[in-house]
This record gives structure tokens, sequence and C-alpha cells, in this order.
């Protein structure tokens, strides 16, 4: 019987679009990866996180060098904000007061997860209901997180209202939509693990904020773009580069 359901599980995955694959394992990474790292040492979770570098690499691989730079980009613009924002700002905190290893690979898995997901054919051919469906959760959430918890969520809600207009108005609008789902998942996963808290309010501002915000969401839509605009114009810069590049060949020819 065990044969029997390896065998059909391998089928079933196999016979999975690629796009949907890769999201429904980052979706399995982030949560058996996430339950671990609650029961590891600092050393260990070091090891997580290599192991995290090498999941994503080889995700990369059946990918488009233009995906694989808007990847690289957003894993350095949201480990730059990590920095920021842990460590110095303390807007939130890991268990051990660190930014662990496995943060950048699991900003570019994120990315990838929401980009993938966001392009399946499933998803596009019910994009409108997938939109209405993250507007229902989202403002359900905001209005629960504000109104209805003790700590409040002022801080929160700004960033819900950043997030309907990354939704609303943003040109990669399914993407928007997806990266909803997917951080979402990835917020109350990591918060409900204690892998991470955020701060009961901002520490500039003082606007409260719930563990997870609830348009966290937004962040990783900004982290998004910039992935896309950076991409664009490292592309153009190349290209530029490229033709000069050859006449300088020819010139000194």
């Amino acid at each position: 019987r065990m044969s029997y359901l390896s065998l059909t599980l391998r089928n079933l995955i196999g016979n999975l679009p690629r796009d949907l694959a890769v999201f429904l394992t980052v979706s399995a990474v982030a949560t058996v990866g996430l339950l671990v790292d609650t029961i590891t040492t600092l050393p260990q979770q070091h090891v997580l996180g290599v192991l995290a570098w090498g999941i994503l690499l080889a995700l990369l691989k059946g990918e488009t060098p233009q995906v694989r730079i808007q990847v690289s980009v957003v894993m350095a613009v949201a480990t730059g904000a990590e920095f920021l924002f842990a460590p110095n700002l303390h807007f939130f905190a890991y268990r051990f007061d660190n930014i662990p290893i496995y943060v950048p690979p699991g900003h570019g898995m994120v990315y990838l997860g929401a980009l993938t997901l966001s392009r399946s054919d499933f998803f596009r051919r019910h994009h409108g209901k997938f939109t209405l469906l993250a507007l229902s959760i989202g403002t359900l959430w905001a209005i629960s997180n504000v109104f209805f918890t003790a700590r409040g969520d002022a801080g929160g809600a700004v960033l819900f209202a950043v997030l309907l207009v990354f939704i609303l108005v943003g040109r990669t609008h399914p993407l928007y939509v997806a990266a909803f789902f997917m951080t979402a998942y990835l917020e109350f996963l990591g918060t409900s693990y204690d892998s991470w808290a955020w701060a009961s309010e901002w520490p500039i501002f003082g606007l409260s904020q719930a563990n997870p915000p609830c348009g966290i969401s937004a962040g990783y839509c900004i982290f998004d773009a910039t992935g896309i605009g950076g991409a664009a114009l490292i592309k153009k810069v190349m290209e530029f580069a490229s033709p000069r590049k050859a006449l300088l060949s020819c010139e000194d020819a």
C-alpha cells in the first residue's frame, strides 16, 4: 500500500504543470522548513539556511535569465530591508535576534512562488475570483486586527491601503494577488511557529501593529515591483553594453 501511495503521489506531482509544481514546492518548503526552525540550535539553523539556498538554486534551473535576475534583485532589496527593519529599527525580531541564513533564499523562493502561481493557467483563468477573494480576506483581516485585537493594527491598516493600490492599480496585478496569498500564509506560519515576531508598535511613528500586521503583503509587493523594475533596468544596461563591447572589439582588431 505504501509503495502504491508513493507511486501515486509521484505521478500526481509529475503530471502537474511546472508553475503549479514550483508554487507547491515553495509552500511545502516554507511549511516544513519553518517548523524545523522552531527546534534548531543556531548552528543547525545555519545548515537549514544552506539547504534553502540549494533548493532555490535547483528551482531556478528551469527559469529564464530574466526571472533569475528578478529573483536576485528581490533578494538583494529584501535582505537590505531585513537588516534595516529588524536589528536597527526593531520592527520585528527573529528567534535568535539575527538575520537567519535562510532569509535571503527564502525571499527568493517567496517571489518565485508568487510569480509561478500568478502565471499558471489555472490562476489566470480564475484571476477575477482570486482577486475578489484576496480583497475580501484582506479587508476582513484588517477590520479584525484594527477593531477586535488588544494590540490594534493601525500600522497594518496603512500597509493594507498600500496593498490595495498595488492590487487595484498595479501593472502586474496577478503577481500582487498571488503575493498576497503566498506572503499571508508565510507570515501566519512564521509568527505562529515563533520563528519571528512583530513589535507591538512602529518604532518611529508609534502606530499599533499586530503580529503579523494585516497589510504586510504590501512590503512583499514593493519587493516584487522592485525586482521587475530592477531586472528590466539591468537588461537595458546589458543590451546597451553589448553593442559597445562588440564595437570596441572591432576597433581593436
